[in-house]
Formats: C-alpha cells, sequence, structure tokens
C-alpha cells in the first residue's frame, strides 16, 4: 500500500498562525498545515475539510508522517481492502461506520509534546482566568474587594480578553500581539479608561503566569493615556428649573409622553405602567443627591437604618451607608436633605412602608437596579420638560450622576471656607479625585467675586503716651 504524506505540504510560521489562524486553516483545503516556531515544527492544523476526509477513508490504512516518525493508525475491523493510489480513492471511500472499539495510535514525539503535559496545561489563558477568578473572590470574602468588582472583571474577561487571546499560550505573549489587542478594544470604540482597565485585566493574568513559571516577567504593554472625563453638572438655575418641574409634573399627575427623545414614536414602555406618572420621589431625589453628596449606587441601597437626624447647633442627617469603593467612613448632608428625608418618611408610613429595613426611596421596588433605572428614566424625562439639555456644552451626558458632581460643585462654588480635604472624606472620594474630576470644571470666572476680593486693613495700635 502507498503512503500519502499528508504532513508537511504546507507550512506556517507562529506568528501568522495566531494573528490570523482562520485564514490559514482556509486557505489549507484538505492538506495539513505545519506551524513552525524557530523554523521547528510545533504542531499541525487540519480544516474541517481535511478532517471529514480523513473520517471517510474507511478501512484504508493511513500513516501520518512527522519528523521522520510514522503513527500507524489500524482498521478497527480488518486489514485493508486495497490501495489508495490517487486523491480520486478520497472522494469515493465509504464512509466508516462507527465501531465500539477505541482506536490506539502510536504516539510520536511531537504528540507528547510538553505543551501537552503537566503544569503546561495551565499556559492557557482560560485556565489562568479560573484561577484569577478564584483569587479575586476570596479578596471578596477578606473584604478587600466588592463582589460587583468580581462581576465586572467576568464581564471584561468574557468580552474581549479571552476570545482574543483564545489559541495564544501566555508564554508566548509579545508586543505585537498586545498591539493587536489594543485595536480590537479601539475599533469596539471604548474610552481610553476602558482600554487601560482592560490592560489591568491581562497584567494580572499575566502574572499568574509568571507564578507558573511561563513567563519571567510580564512583558512589555502597550502604554494608553487616559483623558480625563469629568461628568457634567447643572448649573444654579438649571438645577432650580428640574426641582420646580419635577414638583410640577407630580401635581399634576402627568404621564411619561410616547415619544422618545431621538426621532420617532415610543411602540411601548420598558418601565411599568405603575411608574408612567411622575410621583413626588423624584423631586425629593433630586434635592437629597444635590444636598448629601451621595451617588445614584448609594441612592439605590438607601435604607432607613442607615439614616439617623441630628439636631443640634448644625441640622443635619448621619448616613452610615454600606461600603462603596472601599469607603465606609459616615457621610453628614446639608440641612435641606433632612427636610427632604422627613417628607419621603412621612409618605413612606403612610403607604406601608417607613420599617429600618425598608428604602427610602421607591420602597416598594425590590429590584433595586429596577428602581434606579426608574429614577433615571424620570430625570430624563424632567429635564426634558424643565428645557435643561441632556448634554452640557462640552457634549456630556447629563444622567442622575451629574447630580453628585453638582453637588460637590456648590460646596466649592458657594461654601464659605471650605476645606478639601473635608469635603473628599464626606463625600467618599479622594482630593485628587475631585481635582481630577469634580473640579476640573471649575474656572476663575465661577468664582470671580472672590478671586477680585480685598483685604480689609488691620488699624494700627496707637502707643498709650504716658
Amino acid at each position: 500500500m502507498s503512503v500519502r504524506p499528508l504532513f508537511g505540504s504546507l507550512c506556517a510560521s507562529l506568528d501568522d498562525f495566531l494573528s490570523k489562524p482562520m485564514n490559514i486553516v482556509g486557505a489549507s483545503g484538505v492538506s495539513a498545515v505545519a506551524i513552525l516556531d524557530d523554523n521547528q515544527p510545533v504542531f499541525y492544523v487540519v480544516s474541517p475539510d481535511a478532517w471529514e476526509k480523513l473520517s471517510q477513508l474507511g478501512r484504508a490504512q493511513v500513516k501520518i508522517v512527522t519528523n521522520n516518525n510514522i503513527a500507524t493508525i489500524n482498521p478497527a475491523d480488518g486489514p485493508d481492502d486495497g490501495p489508495a493510489d490517487g486523491p480520486e480513492d478520497w472522494e469515493d471511500a465509504p464512509p466508516v461506520q462507527p465501531s465500539p472499539r477505541r482506536v490506539q495510535p502510536r504516539r510520536s514525539g511531537m504528540t507528547e509534546s510538553v505543551m501537552t503535559q503537566g503544569a503546561m496545561r495551565s499556559n492557557n489563558f482560560d485556565v489562568l482566568a479560573d484561577q484569577l477568578i478564584e483569587h479575586e473572590n476570596q479578596r471578596v470574602q477578606r473584604n478587600e474587594l466588592s463582589a460587583a468588582s468580581v462581576g465586572i472583571l467576568k464581564n471584561r474577561l468574557n468580552a474581549h480578553v479571552l476570545p482574543h487571546f483564545k489559541y495564544i499560550p501566555p508564554s508566548q505573549v509579545t508586543l505585537m500581539m498586545m498591539d493587536a489587542f489594543v485595536k480590537r478594544l479601539t475599533d469596539s470604540q471604548l474610552s481610553s479608561t476602558m482600554v487601560s482597565q482592560y490592560l489591568v485585566v491581562v497584567r494580572k493574568l499575566l502574572k499568574l503566569a509568571i507564578r507558573h513559571g511561563f513567563l519571567r516577567e510580564v512583558p512589555e504593554l502597550p502604554s494608553i493615556k487616559v483623558a480625563n472625563r469629568p461628568r457634567s453638572m447643572l448649573s444654579l438655575t438649571e438645577y432650580a428649573a428640574v426641582v420646580r418641574t419635577a414638583h410640577r409634573l407630580s401635581r399634576w399627575g402627568a404621564s411619561a409622553p410616547e415619544i422618545k427623545a431621538s426621532k420617532g414614536h415610543r411602540e411601548r414602555f420598558w418601565v411599568q405602567p405603575r411608574h408612567l406618572n411622575l410621583p413626588p420621589d423624584m423631586a425629593w431625589a433630586i434635592r437629597f443627591m444635590v444636598n448629601s453628596f451621595v451617588r445614584p449606587g448609594d441612592l439605590r441601597q438607601l435604607k432607613h437604618k442607615h439614616v439617623q437626624v441630628i439636631r443640634g447647633s448644625s441640622v443635619y442627617l448621619r448616613m452610615t451607608l454600606p461600603q462603596t469603593k472601599r469607603h465606609d467612613v459616615p457621610m453628614v448632608t446639608l440641612r435641606p436633605a433632612v427636610q427632604v428625608y422627613e417628607a419621603a418618611l412621612v409618605k413612606a408610613r403612610a403607604d406601608g412602608f417607613g420599617q429600618p429595613d425598608d428604602y427610602v426611596f421607591l420602597p416598594a421596588e425590590s429590584d433595586r437596579n429596577y428602581a434606579l433605572a426608574v429614577l433615571g428614566f424620570w430625570f430624563k424625562w424632567v429635564m426634558r420638560e424643565a428645557g435643561v439639555a441632556s448634554e452640557d456644552a462640552m457634549g456630556r451626558l447629563r444622567t442622575l450622576y451629574c447630580l453628585r458632581h453638582t453637588s460637590i460643585m456648590f460646596r466649592l462654588l458657594y461654601g464659605q471656607g471650605i476645606d478639601m480635604l473635608t469635603l473628599a472624606r464626606n463625600a467618599r472620594t479622594s482630593v485628587q479625585m475631585i481635582e481630577r474630576f469634580y473640579a476640573s470644571a471649575l474656572d476663575g470666572e465661577m468664582n470671580v467675586a472672590m478671586l477680585q476680593s480685598r483685604r480689609t486693613s488691620a488699624p494700627k495700635k496707637q502707643n498709650n503716651a504716658r
């Protein structure tokens, strides 16, 4: 019987295969492709058509030649029925019936590659990703990390990291491969901040590869310049307009319009029918956020047991919220937040809520993500009715989060002698974050009166004549 050399007729470099695997497999036809690294075969790949031809060889004996080693696959149910002299035998060969006996080919040196043995099985991004998630879950158990952060990590792994590095061993990651990964993220229209965060995930995986001994050091990663993009805010006039409009829509029992913010008729609402009319919760939420510095996520999980009314030389709310972004210190509010909270508490008790474990805003909604989404829907509606643009002059969207930005900016603009460190601690952030994101919109014209102020000269002391 003639020996058909199935392997070795085509070859490609490992870098070419990792960058364009489907192009190489697609061009191989019914031949196998030898993947070379440093001019040495590492493994072979075959196309689906070639695999189908192999499965149709019937009882013919197949010999695979690799580096002068011959691996013989014997027929499952008897000797071979004749020679296979040409390609036409591939087309006419009858299909093989499944056999209960398992074919055990003699393994060549290439099949016993070190890449498939022992610890090298972990030289795989899927395996390292599972280990990374396990390590992060342990940090959650030690209260070093929030459970939401692990969820974000999983999303990033599944969205771009694992799909891109699926066929690349961590030990062979190069700067060119990382550049291709950054291009993938850029083509997906991710911001520079998001691209930088994805590179952090890859760096963590490569550090795990170092611990396994696959790498000596983390390879060079692309340099990404992160552009700070602070959130928008409301001016004092715009803030007053949205509060008045929210109260007006609530008193009138207005319904959400069936017209989208963009062009076109709204076929259906994703919010439930009972939320198409604006309750007083929207006006309360707007005023509360501007006078308490809380994030929308804090507003979502705020319960009555987290709030304590303090009446003394100063009147304020002391809020002991759950930890957010590694901050767990109590927060204090401005005096108007007390009025808002007490009004919300009266209505909650009238509706059968108001217990310590009940939520302050939209207490009837057990799905707090949905409750926050409803507040966001209402806020866009109120801004549209108030004539407030949904974007600021720099094209930044105005969402519920802009109310926290407004809260901090109002203190910087209208607070007398406000201490930046105290403001940062109370808002559960840092001075650096306020300077980079919140106060970045602060300009000289906003505080022109303070810039033009003059110190009053102290009266000179007169010496008493003896």
